[in-house]
């Protein structure tokens, strides 16, 4: 693929999206990796608050999730900066980078197509449904902390940052968005089977709002918004 290179707001010169080097397999390994970090780390939480009933108390749940965000974190970071990048510009190239107001119409955008989706699935075909895992979490803050800030930043850095930019380094933007949503639809499998198409829906719309603006903080917003109205209709 032909390199055109440009200069950022901080006058960096960088590459035209795709910003990554990394290329499809390793994000796609990527992911795999993350979801074994996220694991690992959280065997000490598993282990040491477990209910005796085989299953986690509160600290026990909250301990896991914070692992399996810092696998979504940690990994994209580390895959990132493999080839001498700084943390920062490992972070530009996972698409952590300013955008134009015009993101705001592209994020009103891929909310409605999500939402017309969702919609459309809903009374079509089923109803989703998906385990309520916000209890399991405590007070109402830890929720907040865990739900709507860092699952959304760590799954945005993982599944929009590098695996649909490394995606994008071989495959067309349709292709890789739909691979990439399928990936994220796939994580959420075991938290309920009729909610994967439209979450399948929403990582698409995300990943096209991300080569949109530039930028996956819009996705990280937009994210965040599903995130909290999911957490307070509960």
């Amino acid at each position: 693929m032909a390199t055109n290179l440009t200069v950022d707001r901080v006058g960096e010169p960088r590459r035209a999206f795709p910003y990554s080097n990394w290329g499809p397999w390793a994000a796609v390994l990527g992911v795999l990796m993350a979801l074994g970090t996220g694991i690992m780390l959280g065997i000490p939480a598993a282990v040491a608050w477990n209910d005796g009933e085989g299953g986690l108390t509160t600290a026990g749940n909250v301990g896991v999730q914070v692992a399996t965000a810092l696998g979504f974190l940690l990994v994209p970071v580390a895959i990132a900066a493999a080839r001498g990048a700084t943390v920062g510009q490992a972070l530009r190239r996972l698409g952590v980078r300013g955008f134009r107001p015009s993101a705001v119409k592209w994020m009103a955008a891929a909310a409605g197509a999500y939402l017309l989706f969702a919609g459309l699935y809903a009374t079509l075909i089923v109803e989703p449904k998906q385990e309520d895992i916000a209890e399991g979490f405590g007070a109402l803050p830890v929720q907040l902390l865990l739900i709507v800030v860092a699952a959304p930043v760590s799954e945005e850095l993982c599944f929009r940052g590098m695996l649909y930019g490394g995606l994008r380094e071989r495959l067309p933007r349709l292709g890789a968005a739909l691979v990439a949503g399928a990936l994220f639809g796939a994580l959420h499998l075991l938290t309920g089977i009729t909610a994967v198409p439209p979450l399948i829906a929403f990582g698409f719309v995300l990943c096209l709002l991300y080569e949109k603006t530039g930028s996956i903080v819009p996705g990280v917003l937009l994210h965040m918004l599903n995130n909290s109205v999911a957490l307070l209709a509960q």
